[in-house]
């Protein structure tokens, strides 16, 4: 018997996001003549299970082949593999699966031939390696049509529950044979969906918590730290934007608990005694304060790509829930308002009575839900309640989205090290509040001057409306204090922009306008509606009332100093200062601090005065009262966030395009 022995040696080096390790092979081959005629066959095969384990690993393999009696050639194949870094954390990487199918063909092939060794173990070694890059990229061209199909799928579902929150509403107030609560189950469905899939999005985080928890403690216990890494948090939108939010979904809570506490008022009644009139608030309630906890957790610490397909639907079904919120509560304040006008206003024309006759028919003012104390409390207070539900929807619903968007797919190469390294040594967010007041003090003043001048009027509206001969009075007051704060804040937009022009302007603009500008230009539609529509009514009902005049200067004055901020502010987010004589002077900072305050001066007129439709008669005669309170309420909500969310923006403004010395970028690349 003749022994021949050869052995070879094959490095490969695997790249992963974080680090890369090599393998090193040695194929030690031993040939030798054997006569024996039972000879057996063995084979060891990689370990299949989906159990870690940590490197290095010897995996061996011993093959014997008979070919024929008299002369027969066996050949031992010895593999012996040593990575130099952990492989997985969780399931053997790619490369070992596809070498545990492939090893059995992979060693025939080896041992059927009988010439140059050398070249059949290269070939093979070649081979192997095509059918694997093969392999990937199959499975990469099915991942993306999966990906794809499911990003489809998950914006059509959501299309199609918008489309049942507009439709169900609607029908209940138009249809006389539909009853008025038919559609509450199927926000109960929607509440309930969406609490199980934060719900879910909890469960897997700790249970990835947990995993990471153990990591760090054999990694405290051994020394070792070549996974370490401070991963980029991710936040949607900015501090102050989220902490608007939860101002606004307090409102919003609120509103639902006194809706919750009419169901204990309700008239013994087969159309009142309805148990989803008090589920559905309560679940709105638990869906606020869930959502709440959602958006702060997720931009710091939930990783939502490993379950991409649920997540999107999760998602998208959120962002459905909250525009459905809107729309809901959007058409029943709507229909509460009218109510009132007609109980409170004597129908003398044709076309009122047809309105009563219409609203009575759909059951509108059936007594059901304005009852008592609790029912006059909601009366009183859903003025100012129901836009805080309006806004919570439009930031959560955009924040949603944005997150929806941010779903990528992985590599299958390398989606084992990014599930396992995610969330690992998790960057602590520590805030360090540090404010800079220099260069701001003369545009406090003027603004608080501008905020006493906003309180002063709203007592005397409130005080002359009370008397009927001074209702007419209290209107032109209101306008014309409009009138001196959209001139004095397009005069100082128009001052901050020439100041600010020879500021630096950060390339980052590329990168898209982010949430918070892409909030602004939505909510600024809101005051396009509603000046376009008062500014048709007064200039058509001009000749009537002269003092319709101060009216059209007013929405006229709106629309320009709303354009010409907007744009400021779009132009100004990316402005930095360049050089100590900038960051010494700070130009425009002065203006833009008078801004902040007088905007939030136009925010408290918005809320307190202009949501109503009664503000404006002139246009109630002309639109009617249903068609100017349904513009009211979807346009006035929108305007009433514009100041709110100006105020941020420009506070953002004023905070960061004045500091030299910070890493600007990381952070508006942060708040996407």
């Amino acid at each position: 018997m003749s022994n021949l022995q050869q052995e070879y040696t094959f490095t490969e080096c695997y790249k992963e996001p974080l680090f890369t390790y090599s393998t090193k092979t040695t194929v030690t081959m031993n040939c030798h003549q054997s006569i024996e005629e039972d000879s057996n066959e063995e084979c060891i095969m990689f370990n299949a299970d989906n159990t870690s384990y940590l490197t290095p690993q010897t995996v061996q393999f011993d093959h014997r082949l008979n070919s024929n009696q008299n002369d027969e050639e066996v050949r031992d194949l010895v593999i012996h593999k040593s990575p130099s870094g952990i492989i997985s954390l969780g399931r053997p990487t790619t490369l070992p699966t596809t070498l545990m199918v492939s090893q059995r063909k992979f060693i025939i092939d080896l041992l059927s031939s009988r010439s140059n060794s050398n070249k059949s173990i290269n070939v093979s070694i070649n081979a192997l390696r095509e059918n694997h890059m093969a392999h990937i990229q199959k499975k990469r061209n099915r991942e993306m049509g999966n990906d794809a199909l499911s990003l489809v799928l998950s914006a059509l579902y959501a299309k199609f529950i918008f489309v049942l929150g507009i439709a169900f509403p609607i029908t209940g107030i138009v249809a006389d044979k539909a009853p008025t609560t038919f559609y509450q189950g199927f926000y109960l469905f929607l509440y309930t969906v969406s609490v199980l899939f934060v719900i879910f999005v909890y469960s897997t985080h700790l249970k990835n918590r947990q995993v990471f928890s153990m990591i760090d403690h054999y990694e405290e216990r051994t020394g070792d730290t070549k996974l370490s890494t401070k991963k980029r948090i991710i936040r949607y939108g900015s501090f102050y934007l989220r902490v608007g939010a939860i101002a606004f979904g307090i409102g919003s809570m609120v509103y639902s608990g006194l809706e919750f506490g009419q169901y204990f008022e309700l008239k013994e009644d087969d159309r009142c005694q309805n148990i989803l009139i008090a589920v559905n608030p309560a679940a709105r309630m638990l869906l606020t304060i869930v959502q709440m906890q959602f958006i702060f957790l997720n931009t710091k610490e939930l990783n939502m790509t490993r379950y991409k397909v649920i997540s999107r639907f999760g998602l998208m079904h959120l962002v459905a829930t909250n525009l459905c919120e809107w729309i809901y509560v959007l058409v029943e304040e709507t229909k509460h308002e009218i109510e009132n006008f007609v109980h409170q206003h004597s129908i003398n024309n044709t076309s009122s009575h047809l309105i009563h006759k219409r609203a009575t028919s759909s059951s509108i003012f059936v007594e059901c839900k304005r009852t008592n104390i609790m029912g006059r409390l909601v009366q009183k207070a859903a003025p100012f309640l129901f836009p805080c539900t309006i806004e919570y929807s439009l930031i959560c619903a955009v924040i949603l989205y944005e997150m929806w968007k941010k779903i990528k797919m992985r590599d299958p190469s390398t989606r084992e090290h990014q599930d396992s390294i995610m969330g690992h040594h998790r960057h602590k967010d520590v805030r360090q509040l540090s404010v800079d007041c220099s260069k701001a003090h003369r545009g406090m003043f003027a603004g608080i001057l501008v905020i006493v001048l906003t309180i002063i009027s709203l007592i005397m509206f409130y005080v002359l409306k009370e008397e009927k001969l001074y209702k007419a009075t209290a209107v032109v007051e209101v306008t014309y204090c409009e009138i001196l704060l959209y001139s004095l804040t397009s005069i100082a937009v128009l001052l901050a922009m020439r100041q600010m022009r020879d500021m630096k302007f950060s390339k980052l603009y590329v990168s898209g306008i982010g949430l918070d500008c892409t909030l602004l230009v939505l909510a600024q539609s809101g005051v396009y509606i509603y000046s376009m529509f008062s500014l048709l009514a007064l200039f058509f009902t001009l000749q009537d009332n002269p003092s319709n005049m101060s009216g059209l200067m007013t929405e006229s004055l709106s629309l320009i100093q709303t354009t010409i901020q907007t744009i400021f502010i779009l132009n100004a987010w990316w402005r930095r200062t360049k050089g100590i004589k900038q960051n010494r002077t700070k130009p425009g900072r002065e203006i833009i601090t008078f801004l902040i305050v007088a905007n939030m001066a136009i925010w408290f007129i918005n809320c307190l005065i202009k949501n109503r439709a009664s503000f404006r008669p002139t246009h109630l005669s002309f639109f009617g009262e249903w068609s100017w309170t349904i513009i009211t309420h979807t346009s006035m909500p929108l305007a009433i966030f514009y100041r709110f969310h100006s105020t941020i923006c420009l506070f953002e403004i004023w905070k960061t395009s004045y500091k030299l010395k910070e890493d600007l970028e990381d952070k508006n690349q942060m708040q996407h």
